[in-house]
């Protein structure tokens, strides 16, 4: 962290902290940034409001897609698990998709931790979209996210797991020392609380702000605070989304926005502590709502194709004269593309020979095959859901 750079930044100030650092076992006496509240209305290019309308066009016309889904749950499925998938990687956590799918429909094996904190940000975010619907945004949902996110991990056995931290931390490389880090966020205790408070006032607030440009500089500012001692990028993006549907530009949580920041991590980095180096948020909104625009039109094609795929396999299993379970199960592919025999058995109360023959139909069909190297209990797959949906 450039201290002489940050001393002079109109987007915050600087603040003594000192204490012990138990992870490379050293005392520290260094500073922490504080930022400045957001702006009502921040310093914008002709440039960047293109962009911003162009975002807001695009996610428009995804929501209208989103109406026009007969089960919208469908696809909401696995768009909260691509995300998940996506943002988990951001912060070093990997797991492949098929591997969170496929733990999802054998729910009495053990899955590995990668794939248990993926599974995690799905619990938390299915309880942000709930919430949203008819609440605002509060720190006590906060909260919970993040109690939700680290639920059976080590950071979940933090004294401040589900509550705002009670320790400093920083942003850099494993084991970097305080001194060594990229980016210091404010100490725990009054000041951070404050923080919290006025990004709570801001986001709630009634606004004529576009609000593309809310989301923007709401999400700097969550990542600035840093609020949480673990789980602080994952919620701040998946509160991106949650912003949209309570600002009434998304219906349905069907944006996915975390692998466009995943393919161009460094620059979303450097973007971000950009704006706490000079206070000019122009950069920043230009480079988030392009990720935005980009995303919404990704995300509305990959819907078209997942229905055009229903359509078909429908239209194919017609003329093939199979129907009754087994087109049920094919029709739900796009939001299960793997699927076990106990799964369709508890899901559509049939029988476990019931589900076997219509697992066995779909199979000579074409529809899906087994699965291979699972790692869990004998699974089926529909590739072409599969690869829609992974992206």
């Amino acid at each position: 962290m450039d201290l002489d750079v940050l001393e002079r930044s109109p987007a915050g100030i600087l603040v003594p902290i000192k204490g012990h650092d138990a992870r490379v076992g050293a005392d520290y006496r260094h500073k922490a940034f504080v930022p400045a509240p957001l702006p009502e209305i921040p310093d914008l290019s002709a440039h960047t409001w293109s962009v911003v309308t162009d975002a807001a066009l695009a996610l428009g016309r995804l929501d209208q897609a989103g109406r026009q889904i007969p089960q919208p749950e469908l696809i909401r499925r696995p768009s909260i698990r691509r995300e998940a998938q996506s943002t988990s990687a951001l912060e070093g956590t990997h797991a492949a998709f098929a591997d969170l799918l496929e733990s999802e429909v054998a729910p009495d094996e053990i899955p590995t931790p990668q794939v248990l904190e993926v599974r995690n940000y799905v619990r938390a975010a299915e309880h942000a979209f709930d919430w949203i619907v008819d609440r605002p945004i509060t720190l006590g949902l906060i909260e919970d996210l993040q109690g939700i996110l680290v639920l059976g991990t080590p950071a979940g056995l933090h004294t401040d797991a589900g509550k705002l931290r009670d320790r400093q931390v920083l942003i850099g490389p494993d084991n970097c020392s305080v001194e060594d880090a990229r980016y210091v966020p404010p100490p725990p205790g009054p000041l951070l609380r404050e923080g919290m408070d006025h990004w709570l006032r801001w986001v709630n607030d009634d606004s004529s702000l576009a609000p593309v440009v809310r989301a923007a500089l709401a999400h700097y500012q969550f990542e600035a605070v840093h609020p949480f001692s673990d789980g602080n990028g994952r919620i701040g993006r998946l509160l991106i989304v949650v912003q949209l549907m309570q600002y009434g530009i998304l219906r349905e949580p069907l944006l996915i926005v975390s692998p466009w920041f995943e393919a161009k991590r460094r620059e979303y980095q450097d973007q971000l502590l950009r704006v706490s180096e000079t206070g000019e948020f122009d950069p920043w909104v230009a480079f988030f709502a392009t990720g935005l625009r980009d995303q919404a039109i990704s995300t509305a094609a990959r819907v078209e194709q997942l229905l055009d795929y229903q359509q078909r396999t429908r239209q194919m299993l017609h003329e093939n004269r199979i129907g009754g379970i087994a087109m049920r199960i094919a029709e739900d592919l796009i939001g299960n593309p793997i699927i076990t025999i106990p799964w369709v058995e508890k899901t559509y109360e049939v029988s476990y020979q019931g589900a076997k023959k219509a697992i066995d139909r779909l199979m000579s069909a074409g529809v899906i095959r087994e699965l291979d190297n699972r790692k869990y209990r004998r699974a089926f797959v529909s590739l072409e859901v599969l690869g829609l949906v992974e992206g």
